[in-house]
């Protein structure tokens, strides 16, 4: 099993109740095929860098999990099927970059305290 992270950028025109639903949809996705699940995190409306769709901002989430490298590519698709999401990235993480992400973590657990 390969260690990925996925950040992707939602329609900034979702309600809050739409923007749960369709993270809850791509975490069920991962859990369904298997998927060992790490961290969820919201990052919240963001200012984008450039419009993407004609939008200057999008809800930003990551998720963080362990899953066998067949699922990426279907999962990808998901992505590309659903009108909610503007962009995507998925990336297979390193162990330096493993590490990175459990420093991440626990420097926002003792932000969020």
């Amino acid at each position: 099993m390969n260690h990925y992270e996925t950040v992707f950028i939602l329609n900034p025109v979702l309600s809050e109740s739409q923007v749960k639903e369709a993270v809850q949809k791509f975490h069920d996705y991962l859990v369904s095929k298997g998927a060992e699940m790490i961290s969820k995190e919201d990052w919240g409306l963001k200012k984008l860098a450039y419009a993407i769709q004609n939008k200057k901002s999008g809800f930003y989430h990551l998720i963080e999990y362990k899953v066998s490298g067949e699922i990426i590519t279907p999962f990808e698709l998901e992505f590309r099927r659903d009108d909610s999401v503007m962009r995507y990235l998925t990336v297979r993480l390193d162990k330096h970059a493993i590490a990175w992400a459990e420093k991440r973590r626990e420097r926002n657990k003792a932000t969020k305290k």
